[in-house]
């Protein structure tokens, strides 16, 4: 979740939708996105909406939000019973760490979304998890509560990154819970990696991409490392401690996780995520990028339905006691015009493997696209075909074809 929300028009208390957002309900995919606030420690590069004990004191508990969380889903579904309501296709459990909570309460939070908006045949249910907070018992027990895919936060395997990035895991444990996972029956494990960071070495990641490998996992995700306002992380590169990543190293480093990865057999689907097949590929991220729908539960979670884009109050406490006094937890809300949903289309789509329609784009956008291709950073094929795929190496570009194509 953002560090600060965008603005926008008051939502309304009873968390009521315009009729327009309803308007095609269940046509579209739907999913159900839960955020757990809770972090053991904080790590210096993280802005997410998160909490440590500590900050929180005694204000909120995982019973507090246990308890808003099903407010809300129930809040949720009485406001998408005046459309076609869907069941959710999807349901991705993130903060934060999930995995704190304990696999019972995990448990009670798929059971809260099949009671509220119910749960559609074959249902992705996917939760982060730290891998210091699980065991083979955690994963037997939420695998048996519903969950069908788990996504862990691996980072490096080389300890002097993860030291960097301030991560409480120890080299080696990632891999050890893909596997736990694996043999606890989940067919679908992702593990994150985050490339970039000050003092890693080409070899460290080298070495990190070994590993993933060795623990059989069919997804992979790779991120840049970002340093956000607010953060250690940007106090320390602001003080001359750390140096900002470079943009040069950081393209290399992208070249090489997604050569080592292809020859590994996993491909990408989006500029940063690679699967080994379609069945393994996150269908609620999909959702996201391809316009879906989607209902936001926790502090400081996003939704989006039909047009219509809210965010949460953020703060545990106060999001727990809005939803004791019946209230919506919904802090504000953007009605996105057609204009406005164009631009994400292209800002969304086009980073998918599947690509952008051209029928999306005005005509600067098309000759636009037309020059992408000279450039190399479209597929010319495919723009034959109606679509703007990007190439390897208009992936590395890909914000720039974006800002061109919507010039």
């Amino acid at each position: 979740m953002p560090a600060q929300p965008p603005t926008g028009e008051p939502a309304p208390a009873d968390g009521n939708l315009p009729e327009s957002a309803l308007t095609g309900l269940g046509s579209r995919p739907f999913g159900v996105y839960v955020h757990v606030p809770f972090c053991a420690t904080r790590c210096g590069y993280c802005d997410f909406n998160t909490y440590t004990a500590d900050e929180l004191g005694s204000s909120a508990s995982f019973g507090s939000w246990l308890d808003g969380l099903r407010a809300e889903l129930e809040l949720g579904a009485k406001v998408l019973s005046a459309g076609p309501a869907p069941a959710a296709e999807t349901v991705f459990v993130g903060g934060g760490t999930p995995s704190l909570l304990g696999a019972e309460r995990l448990g009670a939070v798929v059971d809260a979304i099949r009671d509220t908006f119910g749960l559609a045949a074959g249902a992705e249910v996917t939760t982060e998890s730290n891998p210091e907070s699980t065991s083979p018992e955690f994963f037997e027990r939420i695998r048996k509560s519903g969950f069908t895919r788990v996504s862990l936060g691996m980072q490096s395997a080389a300890e002097h990154v993860l030291r960097v990035l301030e991560r409480t895991h120890t080299p080696g444990r990632a891999v050890a819970a893909a596997r736990e996972a694996r043999a606890a029956g989940f067919e679908h494990v992702n593990l994150d990696l985050i490339y970039g960071t000050p003092g890693e070495r080409e070899q460290d990641l080298r070495d990190s991409l070994d590993a993933v490998l060795e623990a059989g996992v069919d997804h992979v995700s790779a991120y840049s490392l970002i340093v956000e306002d607010g953060t250690a992380m940007a106090r320390k590169v602001r003080r001359g401690e750390l140096p900002m990543p470079d943009e040069d190293v950081l393209a290399d480093r992208y070249e090489l996780i997604d050569a080592k990865l292809a020859e590994a057999g996993l491909h990408w689907y989006e500029v940063s995520n690679w699967a080994s097949d379609a069945d393994a590929e996150c269908r609620h991220n999909l959702g996201y990028w391809q316009g879906g729908d989607w209902w936001g539960a926790g502090p400081g979670a996003h939704s989006h339905v039909g047009g219509v884009r809210w965010w949460n109050v953020k703060h545990p406490a106060r999001y727990a006691a809005t939803l004791a006094e019946g209230g919506s937890p919904a802090q504000a809300r953007e009605l996105l015009t057609a204009e406005d949903q164009r631009i994400e289309r292209v800002m969304l789509e086009l980073r998918v493997r599947s690509g952008l329609s051209v029928r999306t784009l005005d005509d600067a956008g098309r000759r636009a696209a037309d020059q992408a291709v000279a450039d190399g950073l479209l597929e010319p094929g495919a723009l034959a075909d109606g679509r703007c795929v990007l190439t390897d190496r208009g992936r590395l570009l890909a914000d720039a074809v974006v800002q061109d194509l919507l010039a």
